[in-house]
């Protein structure tokens, strides 16, 4: 029975959890800004400890892969790969949306009556999002989208849609005819749906190659430094 321990760092929530074929262990997770690469490393070693593991016994590890933050997510992969080179263990990956997504399918009486469109905050108008059926295929690809009244219009005539993540509610102030749009609110990533996921990736083997793995950052990342910026 597989060990896998899974990492959930692409937003302000900073995740982790540990399962044993399917049954849950133990999870932690800290909701503080920029508690990331001070905490995570101290999270990992003291949730394995609780549950009665060790590192060396982990079968592989399991990272949200964004899109997120830039720098969450760099933390998330970095300590994923560094635990798997030096484990020689298998890396998987799992969509932050599709994490998202997966919490509300599961919790929707009759989800394929709707589409599901997850949304990560990306700072002004403009969110990270796509559009997923119940069985999470998708309908519209991961992308960028500065929203205004038109996202979606066509589709919501059409099908019901429920919308939900950081970036929903500034949708949500923008439509003025909701009749087909349903928006739930505190849907946060967490490491207990990207393990769930990724487990089902471990018995297919969709490993990642942990040389040359980049998480999904989505846009192209500006770093400014003495005065200039650089893409």
């Amino acid at each position: 029975m597989p060990l896998l321990l899974a990492l959930e760092t692409s937003t302000t929530v900073c995740s982790i959890a540990l399962f044993k074929d399917q049954q849950l262990l133990g999870a932690s997770e800290l909701q503080i800004e920029k508690s990331h690469s001070s905490h995570i490393t101290v999270m990992v070693s003291q949730l394995v400890e609780n549950c009665g593991a060790t590192l060396k016994e982990l079968s592989a590890v399991a990272v949200s892969g964004g899109p997120g933050s830039y720098t969450g997510l760099r933390i998330g992969s970095s300590t994923a790969k560094g635990l798997c080179y030096s484990l020689d263990i298998p890396l998987l990956e799992v969509s932050t949306l599709y994490g998202l997504a997966a919490q509300v399918v599961a919790a929707t009486p009759n989800p394929e009556r709707y589409l599901f469109c997850p949304m990560l905050d990306a700072r002004r108008m403009e969110v990270y999002t796509c559009l997923l059926d119940s069985e999470l295929q998708e309908v519209s690809p991961i992308e960028p989208v500065v929203l205004d009244e038109q996202f979606c219009k066509d589709k919501l005539k059409a099908h019901p849609i429920i919308f939900f993540g950081s970036g929903a509610q500034k949708f949500k102030n923008l439509l003025t005819d909701a009749a087909h749009a349903l928006f739930i609110d505190g849907v946060l990533p967490s490491a207990k749906i990207i393990g769930q996921l990724a487990l089902k990736k471990y018995e297919q083997e969709a490993f990642e190659d942990v040389a040359y793995y980049e998480p999904f950052y989505l846009k192209d990342v500006y770093i400014t430094s003495a005065g200039k910026s650089t893409k």
